[in-house]
């Protein structure tokens, strides 16, 4: 089974890291950090940087491709040779999908046309210019493509990716595996659920937390 990992500048690190934890230890995966040109990739916050061992045509039919959000796929939505990449591959994956606002880079290669979808809470109205229909869920399968809501979110899309694959068992297993056993010291991993004043925090500052 062939993964590929999209990656490019300014992307965040758990959108790629967290699904990576979960989908490499699949059964016979053979996962691939992939870019436009191979080599290291600055995240956000430039402290980090991952590196793509391969390019995207030395894996033009990945059985899985993701594709990470962060301030970055504003430039990843306008390269063509990622969205090109996307509808191509996209013809024969089995699973395409996305975290936080990397389905906006899904969206800009009109692979989410009419399709329900979801992304960063901040970004959620911008889906709908790509001809998705957004929605709030956490995680949101529609036909073959799965898209998931912001950066830890990627981890639930994972492991729901390795239940449609291979089951409740492998699923658990995978999870106990990381011990992916959230417990939070406050709930207010959603605007529904954060106290007002912090959800307007983010609202007035939405340039800077999504451009960076």
């Amino acid at each position: 089974m062939d993964i590929a990992i999209l990656l490019f500048d300014r992307l965040t690190a758990l959108d790629a890291v967290g699904p990576y934890e979960v989908l490499s230890r699949l059964p016979d995966a053979n996962l691939t950090f992939v870019a436009t040109e191979a080599g290291p990739k600055r995240t956000d916050t430039k402290a980090l940087a991952l590196v793509a061992d391969a390019t995207l045509a030395d894996v033009p039919r990945p059985d899985i491709l993701l594709v990470p959000g962060g301030p970055g796929q504003a430039d990843a939505e306008k390269d063509e040779a990622v969205l090109e990449w996307l509808r191509t591959a996209h013809e024969t994956t089995t699973w395409t999908t996305s975290v936080c606002t990397g389905s906006l880079v899904l969206g800009a290669a009109g692979l989410l046309e009419g399709k329900r979808a979801t992304t960063y809470w901040l970004a959620l109205e911008d889906l709908a210019r790509h001809g998705a229909i957004p929605t709030s869920e956490r995680v949101v399968i529609d036909g073959k493509i799965a898209t998931a809501a912001g950066v830890s979110s990627g981890i639930d899309m994972a492991l729901t990716l390795a239940r449609e694959i291979g089951g409740d068992d492998l699923s658990q297993m995978l999870q106990l595996g990381i011990e992916y056993d959230p417990q939070p010291p406050f709930d207010s991993g959603s605007e529904a659920k954060a106290p007002a004043h912090i959800s307007q925090f983010f609202r007035d500052n939405s340039r800077f937390v999504l451009e960076g």
